[in-house]
């Protein structure tokens, strides 16, 4: 598939714990290093949005979680590919997990999340964080 040339679907997960939102940062070796973003990952032939991020989130964060509802996308056009980005709340279950691919991560109050410098297609869910509309709790 030529990424450049259609829109391919990603995901992103919401995650809330004590009113606030897990963010992590690209590793040093991926494109946009360094950045922020909320959890997930392209999604593969066959695979629906919501087993795709349940299992990026393994991959990433050896994290458990079961996906809850579609929070919207977003749809943002780099240089090097055009993403749909939809956002799911997803929850934790509270077992340890660790960063396999990202360099950081925190969980951050939802009007603090624009201090944070985000890949551009995550910029329409810290706005709709930061006014409230996605709810932290």
């Amino acid at each position: 598939m030529d990424e450049k040339n259609c829109i391919v679907p990603v995901t992103a997960a919401i995650i809330a714990k004590d009113r606030t939102i897990l963010i992590t940062q690209r590793g040093q070796k991926d494109r946009m290093a360094g950045l922020w973003e909320f959890p997930g990952g392209k999604v593969e032939a066959g695979e629906t949005p919501q087993a795709c991020l349940k299992r990026e989130l393994r991959e990433e964060l050896a994290m458990d979680t079961t996906i809850g509802s579609f929070l919207g996308s977003s749809i943002y056009h780099y240089d090097h590919i055009s993403i749909e980005l939809m956002a799911y709340r997803a929850y934790w279950n509270g077992a340890a997990f660790k960063l396999l691919t990202h360099s950081a991560y925190q969980w951050v109050r939802p009007s603090r999340l624009s201090t944070f410098s985000f890949t551009p297609a995550d910029l329409p869910f810290v706005r709709r964080l930061g006014r409230g509309e996605i709810s932290a709790s």
